[in-house]
Protein backbone atom coordinates (compact mmCIF):
# COMPACT_ATOMS: atom_id res chain seq x y z
CA UNK A 1 0.00 0.00 0.00
CA UNK A 2 1.05 3.91 -0.46
CA UNK A 3 -0.52 7.04 -0.06
CA UNK A 4 -1.20 9.03 -2.98
CA UNK A 5 -3.10 12.41 -2.15
CA UNK A 6 -5.97 11.70 0.24
CA UNK A 7 -6.18 7.98 -0.91
CA UNK A 8 -4.48 4.70 -0.11
CA UNK A 9 -3.55 2.30 -2.88
CA UNK A 10 -3.10 -0.95 -3.05
CA UNK A 11 -0.18 -2.08 -5.69
CA UNK A 12 -1.90 -4.54 -6.75
CA UNK A 13 -3.47 -2.65 -9.38
CA UNK A 14 0.36 -1.33 -10.30
CA UNK A 15 1.56 -5.12 -10.34
CA UNK A 16 -1.88 -7.32 -11.59
CA UNK A 17 -2.77 -7.36 -14.96
CA UNK A 18 -6.40 -7.19 -16.39
CA UNK A 19 -8.10 -7.03 -19.68
CA UNK A 20 -12.32 -7.38 -20.06
CA UNK A 21 -12.60 -10.49 -22.06
CA UNK A 22 -16.60 -9.92 -22.69
CA UNK A 23 -16.03 -12.75 -25.30
CA UNK A 24 -15.12 -14.95 -22.16
CA UNK A 25 -17.27 -13.76 -19.13
CA UNK A 26 -20.11 -12.53 -21.00
CA UNK A 27 -20.79 -9.29 -18.66
CA UNK A 28 -21.37 -11.35 -16.00
CA UNK A 29 -20.26 -9.11 -12.92
CA UNK A 30 -23.67 -7.07 -13.81
CA UNK A 31 -25.72 -10.27 -13.16
CA UNK A 32 -23.75 -12.02 -10.53
CA UNK A 33 -23.16 -10.89 -7.19
CA UNK A 34 -25.43 -10.16 -4.18
CA UNK A 35 -25.47 -6.30 -4.79
CA UNK A 36 -26.15 -3.79 -7.01
CA UNK A 37 -23.33 -1.51 -8.65
CA UNK A 38 -22.25 0.72 -5.79
CA UNK A 39 -23.02 4.41 -6.15
CA UNK A 40 -22.13 8.08 -5.00
CA UNK A 41 -24.87 10.38 -3.87
CA UNK A 42 -23.88 12.16 -6.79
CA UNK A 43 -24.48 9.25 -9.02
CA UNK A 44 -28.37 8.56 -7.66
CA UNK A 45 -29.89 12.01 -8.59
CA UNK A 46 -28.04 11.72 -12.36
CA UNK A 47 -29.74 8.04 -12.35
CA UNK A 48 -32.94 10.23 -11.22
CA UNK A 49 -32.21 12.79 -13.75
CA UNK A 50 -31.30 10.46 -17.02
CA UNK A 51 -33.77 7.28 -16.23
CA UNK A 52 -36.42 8.54 -18.45
CA UNK A 53 -34.02 9.02 -21.20
CA UNK A 54 -32.14 5.68 -20.80
CA UNK A 55 -35.51 3.58 -19.98
CA UNK A 56 -35.63 3.10 -23.78
CA UNK A 57 -32.93 1.38 -24.05
CA UNK A 58 -34.09 -0.94 -20.84
CA UNK A 59 -35.58 -4.74 -20.48
CA UNK A 60 -39.20 -5.14 -19.49
CA UNK A 61 -37.67 -6.98 -16.24
CA UNK A 62 -35.22 -3.96 -15.72
CA UNK A 63 -37.95 -1.39 -15.92
CA UNK A 64 -40.00 -2.83 -13.75
CA UNK A 65 -37.64 -3.11 -11.20
CA UNK A 66 -37.04 0.39 -11.46
CA UNK A 67 -40.76 1.66 -11.12
CA UNK A 68 -41.01 -0.92 -7.96
CA UNK A 69 -37.71 0.06 -6.38
CA UNK A 70 -36.79 3.39 -7.45
CA UNK A 71 -33.53 4.35 -10.08
CA UNK A 72 -31.09 3.32 -7.00
CA UNK A 73 -32.02 1.99 -3.57
CA UNK A 74 -30.38 1.61 -0.23
CA UNK A 75 -28.31 -1.72 -0.12
CA UNK A 76 -28.60 -4.37 2.71
CA UNK A 77 -25.46 -2.80 4.34
CA UNK A 78 -26.78 0.49 4.35
CA UNK A 79 -24.73 1.45 0.79
CA UNK A 80 -26.44 3.41 -2.25
CA UNK A 81 -26.67 0.99 -5.00
CA UNK A 82 -28.03 0.01 -8.52
CA UNK A 83 -31.61 -1.86 -8.24
CA UNK A 84 -31.41 -5.28 -8.98
CA UNK A 85 -33.84 -7.52 -10.95
CA UNK A 86 -34.92 -10.59 -8.63
CA UNK A 87 -32.12 -10.06 -6.54
CA UNK A 88 -29.88 -11.08 -9.46
CA UNK A 89 -28.88 -9.12 -12.54
CA UNK A 90 -28.82 -5.11 -12.24
CA UNK A 91 -32.11 -3.50 -13.26
CA UNK A 92 -30.09 -1.80 -16.09
CA UNK A 93 -28.10 -4.50 -17.61
CA UNK A 94 -29.12 -5.45 -21.55
CA UNK A 95 -28.26 -8.00 -23.06
CA UNK A 96 -26.42 -8.64 -26.92
CA UNK A 97 -27.51 -12.15 -27.39
CA UNK A 98 -25.91 -13.58 -23.81
CA UNK A 99 -23.65 -10.78 -23.38
CA UNK A 100 -24.49 -8.53 -20.53
CA UNK A 101 -23.97 -4.86 -21.62
CA UNK A 102 -25.11 -1.52 -19.89
CA UNK A 103 -28.40 -0.14 -21.04
CA UNK A 104 -26.93 3.42 -19.35
CA UNK A 105 -23.34 3.05 -21.40
CA UNK A 106 -25.26 2.25 -24.61
CA UNK A 107 -27.67 5.20 -24.03
CA UNK A 108 -24.04 7.38 -23.53
CA UNK A 109 -22.97 5.45 -26.55
CA UNK A 110 -25.99 6.79 -28.55
CA UNK A 111 -25.04 10.47 -27.70
CA UNK A 112 -28.43 10.27 -25.68
CA UNK A 113 -27.14 10.99 -22.40
CA UNK A 114 -23.38 12.66 -21.26
CA UNK A 115 -23.16 10.06 -18.53
CA UNK A 116 -21.56 6.99 -18.97
CA UNK A 117 -22.25 4.28 -16.39
CA UNK A 118 -21.88 4.20 -12.69
CA UNK A 119 -17.95 4.83 -11.72
CA UNK A 120 -17.79 1.81 -9.87
CA UNK A 121 -18.74 0.03 -12.75
CA UNK A 122 -16.05 1.93 -15.22
CA UNK A 123 -13.27 1.12 -12.37
CA UNK A 124 -14.04 -2.57 -11.89
CA UNK A 125 -12.08 -4.24 -11.36
CA UNK A 126 -10.82 -1.80 -8.70
CA UNK A 127 -12.94 -0.71 -5.74
CA UNK A 128 -13.27 2.45 -4.10
CA UNK A 129 -14.23 2.90 -0.36
CA UNK A 130 -14.18 6.53 0.95
CA UNK A 131 -13.41 6.96 4.52
CA UNK A 132 -13.50 10.47 6.32
CA UNK A 133 -9.83 11.60 6.27
CA UNK A 134 -9.42 9.39 2.45
CA UNK A 135 -10.48 6.22 0.10
CA UNK A 136 -8.77 3.17 0.11
CA UNK A 137 -8.22 2.11 -3.74
CA UNK A 138 -8.31 -1.44 -3.88
CA UNK A 139 -7.75 -4.63 -6.47
CA UNK A 140 -10.92 -6.72 -6.17
CA UNK A 141 -10.02 -10.36 -7.30
CA UNK A 142 -13.20 -12.30 -8.35
CA UNK A 143 -13.18 -15.56 -10.44
CA UNK A 144 -15.30 -14.59 -13.01
CA UNK A 145 -12.78 -12.28 -14.11
CA UNK A 146 -10.05 -14.84 -14.46
CA UNK A 147 -10.07 -14.46 -18.19
CA UNK A 148 -10.08 -10.62 -18.21
CA UNK A 149 -6.52 -11.54 -15.89
CA UNK A 150 -5.14 -14.10 -18.26
CA UNK A 151 -5.84 -11.80 -21.07
CA UNK A 152 -4.46 -8.58 -19.37
CA UNK A 153 -1.16 -10.76 -18.27
CA UNK A 154 -0.96 -11.84 -22.29
CA UNK A 155 -1.25 -8.12 -23.47
CA UNK A 156 0.89 -6.85 -20.78
CA UNK A 157 -1.89 -4.48 -19.65
CA UNK A 158 -1.86 -3.86 -15.84
CA UNK A 159 -5.13 -2.91 -13.89
CA UNK A 160 -4.48 0.85 -13.74
CA UNK A 161 -3.85 1.17 -17.45
CA UNK A 162 -6.79 -0.91 -17.97
CA UNK A 163 -9.41 1.63 -15.89
CA UNK A 164 -7.27 5.09 -16.71
CA UNK A 165 -10.37 6.81 -18.08
CA UNK A 166 -12.43 5.76 -15.11
CA UNK A 167 -9.61 6.63 -12.60
CA UNK A 168 -8.64 9.97 -14.60
CA UNK A 169 -12.66 10.33 -13.97
CA UNK A 170 -12.90 9.51 -10.12
CA UNK A 171 -9.45 10.93 -8.97
CA UNK A 172 -8.05 13.56 -11.76
CA UNK A 173 -5.69 13.55 -13.91
CA UNK A 174 -3.01 15.28 -12.01
CA UNK A 175 -3.59 12.12 -9.59
CA UNK A 176 -3.18 9.59 -12.32
CA UNK A 177 -0.11 11.05 -13.35
CA UNK A 178 1.63 10.66 -9.65
CA UNK A 179 0.19 7.13 -10.05
CA UNK A 180 1.50 6.61 -13.22
CA UNK A 181 4.92 8.12 -11.64
CA UNK A 182 4.85 5.61 -8.66
CA UNK A 183 4.25 2.76 -11.24
CA UNK A 184 7.47 3.66 -13.12
CA UNK A 185 9.49 3.82 -10.02
CA UNK A 186 8.51 0.30 -8.78
CA UNK A 187 9.12 -1.12 -11.86
CA UNK A 188 12.69 0.87 -12.24
CA UNK A 189 13.09 -0.99 -7.95
CA UNK A 190 12.97 3.06 -7.09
Amino acid sequence: MFQLGKTIVSEDILEKEFVCNLSACKGACCVDGDAGAPLSLEETKILEEIYPKVKPFLRKQGIEAIEAQGTWVNGTDGDLETPLIDNKDCAYVIFDGKTALCGIEQAYNQGIVDWKKPVSCHLYPIRVKDFTEFAAVNYDKWDICDAACSLGQELEVPVYKFVKEALVRRFGNDWYLELEKVAEDLKKGL
